[in-house]
C-alpha cells in the first residue's frame, strides 16, 4: 500500500508536568505478559529495542508527547482540533510550558535512529487503516516494553487492523456496522479515582460518534468509563448496557489508554473532554500513578474455604443463611435450621416436634483454616419443602458481633425458638437474643443468652422471614424482619387480602404486618443496645411509640423502616450512616393493568426513616390496587403512594401512614428499573408494550435479593488480598440465583441517594465472583473482612438443606497496586 506522508512535523510547547520525568524501564510496571509477536522475523523487535533509551531530562525539564496522526486514507477533520486540544491542555497549569508537544503523521519516527526514545507518551490521533510497516510497528511495541506510555483516541482503534499486537494495545475493534451520526448520549463514570476521570460528572451528556465493539473489552482492561445506550440510537451491533468507552490497562511493560470519544472536531473544544485527555495524558506519561488492573478479571481469586460435611453431620456448615467477620479476621457463619437429608422433617402440627431443627454458628479461622461449631440453638425451621402452608423460612436468620466483641465477645442472634412456638394457634415468637463468646475455646455459651426484644409472628404459612442485622457508626442495631404473609391469595399482586385467616390471624393480608405502624414485622428495626441486654430507642425512628399525635398506642418506636417485605440482608455504611437493604417481592410474573405491577425485587439506599411502599406500592411509587369485601377478587381504587391509608380490618395501627419513598432499585421478569407511561392521576399503564427499562443492566426472572456491603478501601492496612480502592464507595448488590440475576457494583450520587434516585454506573461482579455450577452459584451472603478481602457464602444446590455445594468462599485481589510504582514517583519528585 502506498503512503504519502505529509511531513506536516510541528513542535510546540503547551500542557505543564506535574513532576519531573524519570528513567522509563518495565521493571518499574509490573505490566502484562507480552503477547505474541507477529512478525515474520524474530529478531526484528529485538534490533529496533536497542535504539530505544527513554527520556529522563536533567532536572526533569520537559514531558514530550508524540501525536501521531497518519491514516490510510484522507486526513480526519478532528486531527488539527485534536493537535489543538492537546497542546492547550496545560495553558490554565502551574508549571505550563514544560509539556512539548510533536505533531506528525511520518510513521519514519517509529524506526528512524532514537526519535521515538525522546518521548514519554504517544498520542494515535490517526484515521485508521494500516499506517505501519512492519519495523515501524516493532519500533513501537518495544517503546511500550521499554516503558512507554499510550493513548489511542476515537479512530485509532481502527489502526493496524491485521495486527493482534495492536489489538492488544487499543484493547477492542469497532463493529463494522458502528453508528456513524453524531448522536447525544449519557456516559457513566465509574472510576472516580483515575486522573482522566475523577473530575467528571457521574453522568456526562454530550454529543459524540459512539463506536460498537467486535468484541466487549470488559474484563480484560480496566474500563473506566460506558457510555449508556438507552440513551441514543446505538443500532443493530450495539453492546448493552455493558458499553466500555474508556478504558485503560498495563500492557507489555508499558502503559496504555484508549477513549472512544473525540468522534468529531467539536468535542476537542469541550472543557470535560479535555480534562479527560489531560488525565490519560497524566498516566500515560507517568505523570500520576493510576489504577488500571482493578477490574481485570484474571486479578481475583476465588477460593472454597470449606470442605463438604461428614456425612449426618454440619461440621462445616449448616444451612447457609448468613456472616458477619470480627476485627481480629475471624468469619462467622449461621445455619438456618434444615438438615441434612439423614434427618427427617415433621409436619405434623400435633407433634410437639414439628419442624424442629438445630440453628448452628460455625467460625472459620483464617489463621490456622479450620472451622470450629461454636454453638447450636434449637429453632422452629425444619419442615421442608412443599407449598406455602408446609414450607417455613423461620429458623436462625440473623448474626451480629458487638461493637467490642474483641473484649465483651457478645454475639447477637436472630431466631425463632421452638419453644415458645404455639402449635394449636400457630404462632411463634421471634427474638434478638445475646450471648458470649469463649475466644479461647471457639464456642458459645448458650447458657448466657439474654433477649434484647421478642415480638409474635405466624408460622402457619410460609415464608420471607428477613434476618439481617447491621451496626452503624453510634453502635445502633438494625434488625430486619419480614413479612412471612403469603401473596398466593392475592394472585401474586399486593399481599392485601384479609382472607383467609387461621384462628384469626390473617396468613394473607401484609397490611396487618408490613403496613402496619403497630406491628414489627416487615420492618427493618434500630434499637441502641445496652450492657444490662436491654435497650433504648435512638432519635429519628419513625415513630415514637408514645407520642399522642401518633395514635397513642398504635406506633412502635423500634421502627426505623416500614414497607418492607423480605429483607434479608442489610448493610450500613459507617462513612456515612447509610442503611442498604434489599428485599423479595410477592410471585407475579407480569403486571397486570387491573391489579399491579409484577413482582419486584428491590433494593434501597435509605438515609432516614421512612415507608418503602409494601405492600401499597413498589419501586418508584408504582401503586398497587385495593380489594373488595367480602370479595377480595373485586378491585376498589389505587392506592395513593403519596398518602397511604391502611384501611385493613387486620389493623391495630394508624389509618394514615407516613408517604412512601422512592427505592433505588427494582427489577422484575420484564427487566430493571421497569417504568411506564402514567395517567393525569399518576397510575402506571401497566402494559407490557409500553415499559421503559430505566437499568438495562438487570433482569428478573426467579429472583431474590442478596444485598450486598459497601466498600471502604483501607489504605493503611499492608494485606495483600484487600480490593483495590476503585472499589471505594461502591454498593455490592446481588441476587441468590447466578443466571440473569444481579451481580453487581454500583455507584450511587450523593445528591439524589436516599430519594429514589437511581444508581449512576454499574460494574458486572459474575467473573469476579464466579457464577456456574463450580462457582458461587447460589449467593446467600457476603461481607468484607477487615483485611480487604470479601467472603461469600454459597447456599448449595437444594433448599432447607446443605449439601455438598454448601460453602464458604472467599475471593482475593492479586493484580499488585497501582503505576507506575510510588519509589518511581518519589525519585522524579525529588529531581525537582
Amino acid at each position: 500500500m502506498q503512503r504519502t506522508p505529509h511531513h506536516r512535523s510541528r513542535s510546540r510547547r503547551g500542557i505543564a508536568a506535574a513532576v519531573a520525568v524519570g528513567s522509563l524501564t518495565a521493571s518499574l510496571l509490573g505490566g502484562n505478559a507480552a503477547t505474541a509477536s507477529p512478525y515474520p522475523d524474530p529478531g526484528l523487535k529485538e534490533r529496533v529495542a536497542t535504539t530505544l533509551s527513554l527520556p529522563s531530562p536533567p532536572g526533569g525539564a520537559d514531558v514530550k508527547v508524540l501525536v501521531f496522526h497518519a491514516s490510510a486514507g484522507d486526513e480526519s477533520p478532528t486531527v488539527d482540533a485534536g493537535i489543538a486540544a492537546i497542546e492547550k491542555i496545560g495553558l490554565s497549569g502551574p508549571e505550563a510550558g514544560r509539556f512539548r508537544t510533536v505533531a506528525t503523521d511520518d510513521a519514519s519516527v517509529f524506526t528512524k535512529g532514537k526519535q521515538l526514545g525522546k518521548y514519554n507518551a504517544v498520542v494515535f490521533l490517526t484515521g485508521g487503516g494500516d499506517v505501519l510497516d512492519p519495523e515501524q510497528e516493532a519500533g513501537l511495541e518495544a517503546y511500550m516494553e521499554a516503558g512507554g506510555g499510550f493513548l489511542g483516541i476515537h479512530d485509532a482503534a481502527r489502526t493496524e487492523p491485521y495486527s493482534d499486537w495492536f489489538t492488544g494495545l487499543v484493547g477492542a475493534r469497532p463493529a463494522a456496522d458502528s453508528p456513524s451520526a453524531v448522536q447525544r448520549a449519557t456516559v457513566e463514570i465509574g472510576d472516580r479515582l483515575h486522573p482522566a476521570t475523577k473530575n467528571l460528572p457521574l453522568e456526562w451528556k454530550r454529543p459524540d460518534k459512539w463506536l460498537n465493539w467486535k468484541d466487549n473489552p470488559s474484563g480484560d482492561v480496566h474500563t473506566v468509563a460506558r457510555v449508556r445506550e438507552i440513551t441514543y440510537t446505538p443500532g443493530k451491533s450495539a453492546n448493552g448496557w455493558d458499553h466500555p468507552v474508556s478504558w485503560c490497562r498495563d500492557y507489555d511493560g508499558g502503559r496504555s489508554f484508549y477513549t472512544a470519544m473525540g468522534g468529531t472536531a467539536a468535542s476537542y473544544a469541550e472543557t470535560d473532554f479535555r480534562d479527560h485527555l489531560r488525565g490519560a495524558l497524566a498516566w500515560t506519561s507517568r505523570i500520576s500513578q493510576a489504577d488500571c488492573k482493578a477490574t481485570i478479571d484474571s486479578n481475583y481469586t476465588a477460593e472454597r474455604l470449606t470442605q463438604p460435611n461428614q456425612p449426618g453431620q454440619n461440621d462445616q456448615i449448616g444451612e447457609p443463611h448468613g456472616l458477619v467477620t470480627a476485627k481480629d479476621g475471624r468469619v462467622f457463619y449461621i445455619g438456618r435450621g434444615g438438615a441434612d437429608s439423614s434427618v427427617p422433617v415433621v409436619t405434623d402440627w400435633k407433634d410437639p416436634n414439628v419442624g424442629k431443627g438445630e440453628g448452628e454458628i460455625h467460625v472459620y479461622d483464617p489463621a490456622t483454616k479450620k472451622v470450629t461449631l461454636a454453638g447450636k440453638l434449637s429453632v422452629f425451621g425444619n419442615k421442608g419443602g412443599g407449598d406455602e402452608l408446609v414450607k417455613v423460612e423461620e429458623g436462625l436468620l440473623g448474626i451480629e458481633l458487638d461493637p467490642d466483641f474483641a473484649t465483651n465477645g457478645w454475639v447477637y442472634l436472630h431466631y425463632t425458638p421452638h419453644a415458645k412456638i404455639d402449635r394449636d394457634k400457630q404462632m411463634a415468637v421471634r427474638q434478638v437474643s445475646r450471648f458470649t463468646f469463649d475466644h479461647a475455646t471457639n464456642k458459645l455459651d448458650m447458657a448466657s443468652e439474654k433477649v434484647l426484644l421478642s415480638w409474635p409472628v405466624q408460622i402457619h404459612s410460609c415464608c420471607h422471614a428477613g434476618g439481617g442485622m447491621a451496626w452503624d457508626s453510634k453502635e445502633n442495631l438494625y434488625i430486619a424482619t419480614g413479612d412471612n404473609n403469603s401473596s398466593g391469595f392475592s394472585d401474586g399482586y399486593s399481599g392485601n387480602n384479609p382472607e383467609p385467616n387461621y384462628k384469626g390471624v390473617s396468613f394473607a393480608d401484609a397490611r396487618r404486618t408490613a403496613g402496619n405502624t403497630n406491628n414489627l414485622n416487615g420492618k427493618i428495626l434500630r434499637i441502641h443496645p445496652e450492657d444490662d441486654g436491654t435497650y433504648t430507642l435512638p432519635e429519628g425512628n419513625l415513630f415514637t411509640g408514645k407520642e399522642p399525635d401518633e395514635g397513642g398506642g398504635k406506633t412502635r418506636g423500634e421502627i426505623y423502616v416500614m414497607g418492607v417485605r423480605n429483607p434479608a440482608r442489610i448493610s450500613v455504611d459507617k462513612a456515612t450512616d447509610t442503611l442498604y437493604a434489599g428485599w423479595v417481592g410477592p410471585d407475579a410474573g407480569e403486571p397486570s393493568t387491573t391489579w399491579g405491577p409484577a413482582k419486584y425485587d428491590t433494593f434501597a439506599a435509605i438515609t432516614k426513616a421512612g415507608n418503602h411502599g409494601w405492600p401499597y406500592c413498589m419501586g418508584n411509587k408504582q401503586p398497587y390496587r385495593d380489594r373488595n369485601l367480602p370479595d377480595p377478587s373485586k378491585p376498589l381504587g389505587w392506592y395513593d403512594c403519596d398518602a397511604p391509608r391502611n384501611e385493613s380490618p387486620n389493623n391495630d395501627g394508624l389509618v394514615k401512614l407516613p408517604p412512601v419513598t422512592s427505592n433505588t432499585i427494582w427489577y422484575s421478569p420484564q427487566g430493571g428499573g421497569v417504568d411506564y407511561p402514567r395517567d393525569a392521576d399518576g397510575i402506571p399503564s401497566y402494559k407490557v408494550e409500553d415499559q421503559k427499562e430505566l437499568l438495562p443492566w438487570l433482569k428478573g426472572g426467579g429472583q431474590a435479593t442478596m444485598n450486598g456491603p459497601v466498600y471502604r478501601y483501607d489504605a493503611a492496612s499492608t494485606s495483600e488480598a484487600k480490593w483495590p480502592a476503585y472499589w471505594d464507595g461502591k454498593w455490592f448488590v446481588g441476587d441468590f440465583y447466578d443466571d440473569t440475576q444481579p451481580r453487581h457494583a454500583v455507584l450511587t450520587d450523593p445528591k439524589t441517594v436516599g430519594k429514589g434516585g437511581l444508581p449512576t454506573h454499574a460494574e458486572s461482579l459474575k467473573k469476579i465472583i464466579p457464577v456456574g455450577a463450580d462457582g458461587i452459584r447460589n449467593l446467600m451472603d457476603w461481607k468484607f473482612a477487615p483485611d480487604g478481602s470479601l467472603y461469600v457464602l454459597d447456599y448449595g444446590r437444594g433448599f432447607f438443606t446443605s449439601d455438598s455445594k454448601s460453602a464458604l468462599w472467599r475471593v482475593t485481589y492479586k493484580g499488585g497496586g497501582p503505576t507506575p510504582a510510588a519509589a518511581d514517583l518519589a525519585r522524579k519528585a525529588a529531581a525537582q
